[in-house]
């Protein structure tokens, strides 16, 4: 079916991405509530661990990611992130993401 986001099939990532990254101040502020900009930067609590105040966990306003108190918690896109934080696999996380944007993921 078009549009299901559990639908498998080619995924255009720089196309998800690019939609991604237009909407990504409404993506923070529903996926990462607690956060705040600080600059160039979104300042949020890790949700995937024990994080009990915002400092670690940064994003960019170009989608690039990290939890700076974890070795190895980082990404370069939004994609990457939706997937962190959803626990799933990045195609996944590129199909449900453009489902939720209104876009075809490929």
């Amino acid at each position: 079916m078009p549009g299901d986001p559990a639908a498998p099939g080619r995924v255009d990532f720089a196309r998800v991405n690019a939609a991604a990254l237009s909407a990504l101040p409404g993506l923070l502020a529903r996926w990462l509530p607690d956060g705040q900009w600080r600059g160039a930067e979104y300042i949020a609590k890790n949700p995937r661990r024990d994080d009990r105040r915002r400092g670690s966990f940064r994003v960019n306003r170009n989608g690039k990611w990290a939890d700076f108190a974890l070795a190895g918690v980082a990404g370069g896109d939004v994609v990457s992130l939706a997937a962190y934080l959803g626990d799933l696999s990045q195609p996944e996380a590129a199909r449900r993401l453009a489902h939720a944007l209104g876009i075809e993921p490929a």
